[in-house]
């Protein structure tokens, strides 16, 4: 959905100036007449995308808005009119990003447009739950219950993904550590050792294979930084490339060890998602396909689309997902029993519950396997470099004593 600011004339011959949300210009337009205004310009905001190393501009967190949303939730309850909530708390708002969103959300509400175009013309900002969660509240006349369930659910949602990166950084950076170690040993440590050894001393393969990497590194270091940035680089593009980005969204949920982690992880924003948007008055249809892509995961967002379909022509939820493969049977059985009893938002939020102290435990027992496994890896390494380098020394003095 693209994103067009435009310049208008209202009723009262005021000018005003937002932005709005749409699929293209003629629906821009026709939502832009249904609000009563006359079109004076329209165009569509071309969105740059910048590199994230070297964007200065600070993202929006799952903290900023939990903390935004349960304020506006607030503010809403204590009576305070939307606009003038929005309007402060754009104000109070340390997040550059967000204070200038709210800031043309609540100009845009002025103007005459619903809080939900309003939200959805910053879907970088504010996801597709975050959006149906506003049009439902807005809706159903209970604007302040569904910012409560999202900053509950936006809440739950750091602290998983917290979980899971915590997970995760802990190996990447022992294994860079690591890696670092063993250079800064080629490029020192391996030259010293190299000069005090024995003249016609007999060096063994392994030996010679460290002597002849140090020379390279330290004689060619320009080709060697080359090809880790050009490594570095293919990787990085065949990720970001449709083909590398379906290819690791098959392999990741299959992973050892990390694979079930996020596994659960994934099923667990699903459901408590799901959860969310039914308990906000969401229909079945509508808030599966809305939480499918908030999961986080291609190959669930695909079982669910696809379950949609089958649920339109008269399918029960849990057999359509049970089909999927994705989805353990205790999940595909809580659905269905959550269907059969009318209960299924909460058994939604107790499956969620439940994956979410999964990923925590599993999390937890992983960093402490990790921690022994990796010195001991590191102990490897550097204690079998150092063997390699002795070892001449030691046949050269086993060889004179003889």
């Amino acid at each position: 959905m693209a994103s067009f600011s435009y310049e208008c004339l209202n009723r009262q011959g005021q000018t005003v100036k937002g932005q709005i949300s749409s699929e293209n210009i003629p629906q821009a337009v026709d939502k832009l007449r249904s609000m009563g205004l006359s079109i004076v310009e329209l165009k569509e905001i071309k969105i740059k995308k910048k590199s994230s190393f070297l964007s200065m501009e600070k993202k929006v967190t799952l903290g900023d808005l939990t903390l935004f949303s349960r304020q506006l939730s607030a503010m809403i309850s204590s009576g305070i009119p939307v606009t003038r909530a929005i309007n402060t708390l754009s104000r109070q708002s340390e997040n550059p990003a967000l204070r200038s969103a709210l800031e043309n959300i609540a100009r845009n509400v002025e103007g005459g447009m619903n809080l939900t175009d309003a939200f959805s013309a910053y879907p970088h900002i504010f996801s597709d739950l975050y959006v149906s969660m506003i049009r439902a509240g807005e809706a159903g006349g209970m604007l302040e219950n569904s910012l409560l369930r999202l900053s509950e659910q936006l809440q739950k949602e750091k602290i998983l993904k917290d979980e899971v990166k915590s997970a995760i950084s802990y190996p990447r950076t022992i294994g860079i550590f690591a890696l670092l170690i063993f250079i800064a040993m080629l490029v020192f440590l391996v030259p010293i050792f190299q000069g005090s050894l024995p003249q016609h001393v007999e060096i063994n393969v392994i030996t010679q294979f460290i002597f002849d990497m140090s020379a390279s590194i330290r004689s060619n270091y320009l080709m060697w930084i080359f090809a880790a940035i050009a490594i570095v680089a293919v990787f990085t593009f065949f990720f970001k490339s449709r083909a590398g980005h379906d290819f690791w969204e098959r392999i990741k949920l299959k992973m050892p060890v990390f694979g079930p982690i996020i596994l659960k992880s994934v099923i667990a924003r699903f459901t408590r998602t799901l959860a969310t948007l039914m308990e906000g008055g969401i229909p079945v249809v509508q808030a599966l396909e809305s939480a499918g892509p908030t999961s986080g995961s291609d190959v669930l967002n695909e079982a669910v689309q696809l379950a949609t379909k089958r649920i339109e022509e008269g399918k029960s939820i849990a057999s359509t997902l049970e089909e999927s493969d994705v989805f353990p049977p205790m999940v595909t059985h809580m659905i269905s029993v959550g269907e059969e009893s009318g209960s299924l938002p909460s058994l939604l939020d107790k499956v969620a519950e439940f994956y979410e102290q999964e990923v925590a435990a599993t999390t937890r027992g992983l960093q402490a396997l990790i921690q022994p496994i990796a010195l001991i890896v590191i102990g490897i390494l550097i204690g079998g470099m150092l063997i390699a380098l002795y070892s001449p020394i030691f046949s050269a003095v086993t060889s004179s004593g003889g």
